[in-house]
């Protein structure tokens, strides 16, 4: 059973597969998440579907955000989040390549963070389709700290595709 624990911090981490069933990898990645330490799943967009970005020769992805109230600290959630990759047999071979699940951690309440495992808020999600619509599905007026509401950013990513489909 979890414990309960007053100084929880809103936290969004965005999903993604591509290889295998990514359906099943997401939908199984937030079973993960659901055992936590110290953690509740508060929110959960539908599932998105978008074109590849960097490395195009590859299948869509699915896509989905999740909300998160947390106490454990940005650090360890990370290394949780990558745990439940690596138990879904993530490989990291060269970046934008395809993957059987990818878990970023966006953004954990208004703190910024910056060093060589984690940066945050997430360095590029303002620029991405498949991160700001299923955010701004569940988080309507989610704030991208030093850069303002997340929604001001969807008319620079309009011409991305991307098609919601089913729930999480």
């Amino acid at each position: 059973m979890k414990s309960a624990v007053a100084n929880r911090v809103r936290a969004y981490v965005a999903l993604g597969a591509n290889i295998g069933e990514p359906v099943k990898h997401l939908r199984a990645a937030v079973d993960d998440m659901t055992a936590l330490p110290d953690t509740l799943i508060v929110a959960r967009s539908s599932l998105y579907r978008s074109a590849p970005v960097g490395l195009l020769n590859q299948p869509d992805f699915i896509n989905a955000v999740v909300a998160l109230d947390t106490a454990l600290a940005p650090l360890a959630l990370l290394r949780q989040l990558l745990a439940i990759e690596a138990r879904h047999g993530r490989v990291r071979s060269v970046p934008n390549a395809p993957r059987t699940l990818d878990l970023d951690l966006l953004l954990y309440g208004d703190r910024q963070h910056n060093d060589p495992e984690l940066v945050l808020p997430h360095p590029r999600m303002h620029e991405r389709a498949f991160v700001l619509l299923p955010l701004l599905e569940i988080a309507p007026d989610a704030q991208i700290p030093k850069l303002g509401a997340a929604r001001n950013f969807l008319p620079g990513v309009a011409g991305q595709s991307i098609l919601r489909s089913e729930p999480i």
